[in-house]
């Protein structure tokens, strides 16, 4: 997997265009704003479902990648399990580079 979908999410995350950690990612979905959400492969199975539940109901998009430190570096923090991409135009473009 080629890794410019990581410069895009630096990007993002100075537009101020994600939320991070399950809950906000959740609270998120449920609201309608989240339009992509990212999960760390290495997350544990129960955070897992209940993104994949949420993403499914409300039908947002939803990918895995490598694990928690690869999400966390992208966005100059420590590891992330969850992230919300709340702008249309960075899904997209991070959607064809995750597909």
């Amino acid at each position: 997997m080629n890794n410019q979908w990581l410069s895009i999410l630096g990007l993002a995350t100075r537009a101020r265009k994600i939320i991070t950690g399950e809950e906000l990612v959740v609270k998120e979905v449920r609201n309608g704003n989240a339009k992509l959400v990212i999960v760390a492969g290495d997350a544990s199975s129960n955070t897992m479902k209940k993104l994949q539940d949420k993403c499914s109901y409300y039908k947002v998009p939803i990918r895995t990648v490598e694990d928690r430190y690869e999400l966390g570096r992208a966005i100059g923090k420590d590891a992330r399990v969850s992230i919300a991409i709340l702008d249309e135009g960075f899904a997209k473009k991070l959607l064809t580079m995750l597909d």
